[in-house]
């Protein structure tokens, strides 16, 4: 029976030192102690301008790089509003009807291609580097093979790419200049509304002669 109550009694203390250990040992919180601080969200998208012939790239609107480029010919006019990259590939291979060329020096879309989710649109390099800075292509925007490589590496999939044919205050602040003013603002500049009506009168006097 002593032997039976010492061996109680030391039960007893070791589940008592072993709780005072537990209730003793601090609690690391995983999300407040030696966590890593989440990365700030990054947002990047690409503004072109078509009057100015240049593209920006912008992370959380901060401009990161500018690069010239070329745009649409009158003829085959590249698209205005906002799209989303949805493919990048490297070394592509050229296709249109009749025609594949592969990845190499006469490959008219360069080394590097950024696709739209308008099909057939996106932005590229190019085998004519002297048609940078002028309405040149068949719609899509054309760059330096070295900078549309820097690009790339700098843009991921779901990316956007705004393209404006016209300029703005933001496209002022980004690529400098001035705001483009639209045409009628421009007559009311020029020409104060009494002389304006005055013409108009006199314009439709004389086609009464």
């Amino acid at each position: 029976m002593k032997s039976a109550g010492v061996n109680n009694i030391r039960s007893g203390i070791a589940w008592l030192l072993a709780a005072m250990v537990v209730l003793t040992t601090p609690v690391l919180s995983q999300n407040t102690v030696g966590a890593s601080p989440k990365p700030p969200h990054r947002k990047r998208h690409v503004i072109v301008s078509i009057p100015d012939r240049k593209l920006a790239l912008l992370e959380n609107d901060a401009v990161l790089v500018v690069f010239p480029i070329a745009v649409g010919a009158d003829l085959s006019p590249s698209p205005t509003g906002q799209f989303q990259i949805v493919t990048r590939l490297a070394n592509p291979t050229y296709y249109h009807p009749g025609i594949i060329i592969p990845p190499g020096n006469d490959n008219p879309i360069g080394t590097r291609w950024v696709g739209f989710d308008k099909k057939g649109y996106g932005i590229h390099g190019t085998n004519a580097p002297h048609s940078i800075g002028e309405a040149a292509s068949h719609g899509c925007i054309r760059m330096h093979n070295r900078d549309i490589e820097q690009l790339f590496r700098m843009v991921k999939l779901g990316d956007t790419v705004d393209i404006r044919g016209e300029r703005d205050e933001q496209m002022a602040m980004i690529f400098g200049g001035e705001v483009e003013a639209t045409a009628t603002s421009v007559a009311q500049t020029e020409v104060p509304q009494n002389q304006m009506a005055q013409s108009g009168h006199d314009l439709a006097g004389s086609e009464g002669r």
